[in-house]
């Protein structure tokens, strides 16, 4: 009995047994693969999860600096709440290869965004933008107000006198009124006021040398600089877009003729600050280099900022009889041909609103 128990034991071929190891590795190895492709779908599900999940960053600004990496965004956005963790915002731009292609600036994400689209937002560069208005007719201290009260602008050139802030920009010795063009200029942060004085300066340059180009060749003008000073006068004298190539007809008729342009606006701003919104006899009187009841020919300088219309009626002026015109109160202005007929037109729409005192 004990022989044949002894029999049925015989040993397992060594080829069997080396095949069965070999099975059995192949079957673990498997295992793993499984496991990891698993682990891989699984954490592929959650980066993907992570990525477009809807974010709630709310209405904060949130700003890069020069020279960030994408993973200090990332730590900065985890800090601020916006995402849960940094590794999907990571591992999404470098398997993208826009890692290293992230933009400096101030960025606000809206409710919904997910991470794929803060990605995009911050890789093209999308950043706040901020915008300043200059308005027609202003003149350079309003100018300066507007730039030192806008919240967003860094000012740089507060404290400055008009000559220094010329000189900041290149242009020292120019006299800086009317030289900035009245438009609306975006900027984003970290740009300054001398930026933006410089843009305006140029776009001014830009459009007065273009309309210099298509004036009339006739006109009682010698330089780009003196058609901005006209233009400035015919700024403020008259809103109307209708008006203002006759107004330029009339200063063009004077200045032929060698008669004093008699404007008030350049008397104002001859007064300067001290104008409490009263014109009176005396003002007109008063000999200042801007007083062109005093004095004959154009200002020294502009007096104001024009506007496009403005300066295009200055170098093609309409061409008209008349020599003379008086302020209606509404806003439009009766013209005349004579000294008589404007004289009765002052008595009628203006003598009553200017004092003696």
């Amino acid at each position: 009995m004990a022989a044949t128990i002894g029999q049925g034991r015989r040993a397992m071929p060594s080829s069997m047994r080396r095949t069965q190891r070999g099975f059995s590795a192949v079957l673990a190895l498997l295992s793993l693969i499984v496991l990891a492709a698993i682990l891989a779908a699984a954490l592929a599900l959650y980066v993907r999860h992570s990525l477009t999940r809807p974010l709630q960053p709310g209405d904060d600004l949130f700003t890069i600096e020069r020279g960030q990496s994408l993973q200090g965004v990332a730590r900065m956005l985890k800090r601020e709440g916006v995402i849960d963790e940094v590794y999907s915002l990571r591992l999404y731009a470098r398997l993208s290869g826009v890692s290293g292609q992230i933009k400096a600036g101030q960025y606000r994400f809206e409710d919904g965004i997910d991470q794929v689209g803060i990605l995009e937002k911050i890789v093209a560069g999308d950043v706040v933008r901020y915008r300043i208005q200059f308005i027609e007719g202003w003149n350079f201290r309003q100018v300066r107000e507007a730039l030192y009260t806008h919240p967003e602008l860094d000012s740089t050139t507060r404290g400055q006198s008009d000559a220094e802030i010329m000189a900041a920009l290149g242009r020292p010795g120019e006299h800086p009124e009317g030289r900035f063009f009245p438009d609306s200029y975006d900027f984003i942060a970290g740009d300054t006021d001398l930026d933006i004085l410089a843009r305006a300066y140029q776009t001014m340059t830009s459009v007065l040398q273009s309309a210099w180009e298509e004036r009339d060749e006739d006109i009682p003008l010698e330089t780009p600089y003196e058609a901005l000073i006209l233009a400035s006068i015919i700024e403020k004298e008259t809103g109307q877009r209708g008006e203002r190539d006759t107004i330029s007809g009339v200063f063009t008729n004077r200045l032929r003729r060698n008669m004093r342009l008699q404007t008030d606006p350049t008397v104002i701003y001859g007064v300067g600050e001290e104008f409490d919104g009263n014109l009176r006899r005396r003002d007109l009187e008063t000999d200042t280099p801007y007083n062109t009841y005093t004095r004959s020919g154009l200002p020294p300088t502009p007096i104001a900022m024009p506007g496009r219309e403005s300066i295009m009626a200055a170098v093609r002026p309409r061409e008209t009889p008349y020599l003379y015109f008086v302020s209606r109160g509404d806003g439009s202005h009766q013209f005349s041909r004579s000294l008589e007929e404007h004289n009765a037109a002052v008595r009628k729409f203006q003598l009553k609103r200017r004092s003696d005192g």
